[in-house]
């Protein structure tokens, strides 16, 4: 409620990107893992930088190698900051959680939470913040979709967050390495062999979705691998991520009923489905 109030009081016109969508994402991470608010923002340009290293508008002549690992450094030292601090004074909140926690009578390590504070950093941030962009650019080219929202929103809203990250796909590729020999669709993959996933193909696929192109908030089933396959590698924060984009388009769509976007302005890449900035008008 308080970013869209701050959208709308910025005026007609604004950065959708940079005042509402990317806002909600790191200001429910810094709450939940406990960032200290003066950090919050260069934690979230910290892992903006390590998805966008493949930018040259983004890199502005710097060393793509230089700014992942200058960001990645920053971001381990915050997590090593905050793990010290929780261990001499725990408090309700995720990173104390995860410093204190025993499997077997051994604690995470140092390096154990610097990586999964990268990982918590990055994935919370990006895949919010990228959905919620192409969700408003895709109500206002559909706006019988749109419509159909408003008329029953609180039933219907569930069904098209599915549909909302089908039809973004944040994450475009991610590659794994195969653990042991396997064949799939008749290509034997080797084990050791590095495997990409192509999410964007998935979620396209015609043998799967009637008119994937098209913006169906109705659609169901919903088969869509925006969030994984399912297994161990499945999104942790799955959950987190609806109920940020169920809470975020009610303000919006209470707030600022005739809100649309502009054309936006993308980050060159083959990881993250990013806009980089989108005006909007209501």
């Amino acid at each position: 409620a308080e970013i869209v109030s701050e959208l709308r009081a910025a005026g007609s016109g604004a950065d959708f990107v940079d005042l509402c969508a990317k806002e909600l994402p790191i200001r429910t991470l810094s709450d939940m893992v406990g960032i200290p608010e003066a950090e919050r923002h260069q934690v979230a340009a910290a892992a903006d930088a390590l998805v966008s290293w493949g930018d040259p508008v983004y890199l502005d002549g710097r060393n793509p190698l230089e700014v992942l690992v200058t960001n990645q450094m920053y971001l381990h030292q915050v997590a090593l900051a905050l793990a010290a601090d929780r261990r001499a004074n725990p408090g309700d909140d995720l990173f104390s959680a995860l410093v204190h926690a025993e499997v077997e009578g051994s604690r995470l390590t140092n390096q154990e939470i610097a990586a999964f504070f990268v990982l918590l950093a990055v994935a919370g941030n990006d895949t919010t913040r990228q959905t919620t962009s192409h969700a408003l650019k895709a109500l206002t080219d559909f706006g019988d979709q749109r419509a159909w929202l408003a008329e029953d929103f609180d039933d219907r809203i569930g069904l098209a967050v599915e549909e909302f990250v089908r039809f973004a796909t944040p994450v475009m590729t991610f590659r794994r390495t195969a653990a042991s020999d396997y064949e799939l669709g008749g290509q034997q993959i080797t084990a050791g062999e590095k495997v990409v996933m192509f999410y964007s193909s998935a979620n396209r696929d015609a043998a799967v979705f009637d008119r994937p192109e098209r913006l169906d908030l109705s659609r169901h089933p919903n088969p869509h691998v925006g969030f994984g396959g399912g297994g161990r590698h499945f999104c942790l924060g799955a959950h987190v991520a609806r109920a940020q984009l169920r809470a975020i388009f009610a303000e919006l769509l209470g707030q600022l009923p005739d809100i649309a976007a502009g054309e936006p302005s993308y980050v060159a890449g083959n990881f993250v489905h990013a806009i980089r900035a989108m005006p909007c008008t209501f």
